[in-house]
């Protein structure tokens, strides 16, 4: 990036802002920071050695549990669109992503990964990128423009068969996942251990992200099969010494049918407001990242001015000393000759030469040298001159790599530096202040921001 930098905003930012919800617009001016071409914060922080990774503009909830938990039922009922087929063997079941967009489209495994480029060292699992999809629907209900599901194959145990290690591949994506619901249903199958096996290793590291769900629980009779059916579950899961813990919450819940009643306490409402927290939290999270990676940059920016000063001042340094050194050098073999003459010329020759004060003086400073190197042997004076030689090239030579200096910033380098720095901290900064403002105001009055 050469040049000024110049704050740009999207051309279709103005279009795209009618029903756009403030946290939706935030997660995308925040991404739009980092990533625009011309002066978005990875080609800024990438100029300057620093690594970047643009924030997502959704957060990603990963659904697992055994087969027929009813995960794709929750999709559609949360979207409140048949987006997930129910009901359908486990043997065809892969990973679906159900994201929102602009129109109805069905995706496949290699457009999946197209789509979502973190995602791509799912291929590294074999047999993983031909069970992929991904379903795009317009749904605009609940939170789901700022939610992209992953639905996740239903687990069993015994000989069943995997095209791929489905282990692995869930275990992987609880890495990359901001939620991770859990859905446990009282048909014969909560118990499953691969489930479990699979939510003790997610625990160890995302038990923060982890949260259980007894599903289709008007299905589980009446409200003493219900108590049952959970304490064997949270049984079974205190077993486990990762998932022994105090308050242990697995809320009931069940789609919602007005054609078949249930007098089952339905907390489904809970996911949602499980997920709508976890949105709000990304987008904290998101403000205050973008925080610390303008501070890295700013830090970046000022360490590489400051050490390109230091290395202009070392460099004259240097220079002046390799100056000395060469002079030194020149010195001795003109110290020599002059020595040489003084002894060889006559009186009346260096009068006529340099004049009577010009002879007096030279024989002020020299004469007494030259009487010591005239008192020498014939041999003696060779080794003293051949001396005299090799220290002045040993002086040249000391000089020559003295000189060496180290590459600086060109004037046009450090004016492109102060001007990513000024545009980091006048620009982003104040992009960022007022990002965070729009949505502390969602939450409290100007008059309690202090506004």
């Amino acid at each position: 990036m050469s040049g000024k930098i110049k704050s740009r905003s999207a051309a279709n930012s103005d279009s795209i802002t009618g029903g756009v919800s403030c946290d939706e617009r935030i997660l995308r001016d925040c991404h739009q920071l980092y990533t625009d071409p011309d002066s978005g914060l990875i080609p800024v922080a990438e100029s300057v050695g620093v690594k970047l990774l643009p924030p997502r503009k959704k957060i990603t909830v990963l659904l697992m549990g055994n087969h027929s938990a009813g995960k794709s039922s929750f999709i559609n009922w949360y979207v409140e669109e048949h987006i997930q087929r129910t009901g359908v063997a486990i043997e065809t079941q892969g990973f679906s992503f159900v994201t929102s967009g602009r129109k109805r489209e069905s995706l496949t495994g290699n457009a999946t990964l197209h789509l979502y480029p973190h995602f791509k060292p799912l291929q590294e699992f074999k047999g993983v990128s031909e069970y992929l999809s991904t379903e795009i629907c317009t749904s605009r209900q609940k939170r789901f423009s700022l939610v992209t599901f992953v639905d996740s194959p239903g687990l069993v145990d015994g000989d069943m068969k995997y095209p791929f290690d489905v282990d692995e591949v869930i275990l992987w994506l609880g890495d990359l996942c901001d939620l991770i619901l859990v859905f446990f249903d009282p048909m014969g199958q909560a118990l499953c251990k691969r489930t479990l096996n699979i939510v003790e290793s997610l625990n160890e590291k995302h038990g923060d992200r982890l949260r259980f769900y007894l599903s289709k629980a008007d299905e589980a009779g009446g409200e003493s099969d219900r108590q049952r059916v959970m304490m064997q579950i949270v049984q079974e899961l205190c077993k486990r010494p990762g998932l022994n813990k105090c308050g242990f919450d697995m809320p009931t819940i069940y789609i919602p049918n007005p054609n078949k009643p249930s007098r089952c306490v339905n907390q489904i409402e809970e996911v949602c407001r499980t997920i709508e927290k976890t949105i709000n939290q990304t987008v904290q999270n998101t403000l205050n990242s973008l925080e610390r990676d303008c501070e890295l940059i700013v830090e970046a920016v000022t360490d590489k001015l400051i050490n390109d000063r230091q290395t202009t001042v070392e460099n004259r340094h240097a220079r002046c000393k390799s100056c000395f050194l060469t002079l030194l050098g020149f010195s001795v073999p003109l110290a020599l000759m002059a020595f040489l003459l003084l002894g060889a010329l006559s009186q009346d020759l260096l009068d006529a030469a340099l004049g009577q004060e010009g002879t007096e003086a030279l024989s002020l400073y020299l004469m007494p040298a030259v009487k010591i190197f005239q008192s020498l042997s014939v041999e003696q004076q060779l080794y003293g001159c051949a001396g005299l030689v090799l220290l002045s090239f040993l002086l040249l030579i000391i000089a020559r790599f003295t000189f060496r200096t180290q590459p600086t910033l060109s004037t046009k380098q450090k004016r492109q530096l102060q001007e990513k720095l000024e545009y980091v901290q006048e620009v982003v900064k104040t992009k960022k202040k007022k990002l965070y403002e729009d949505y502390l105001r969602q939450s409290v009055s100007d008059h309690d921001m202090g506004l």
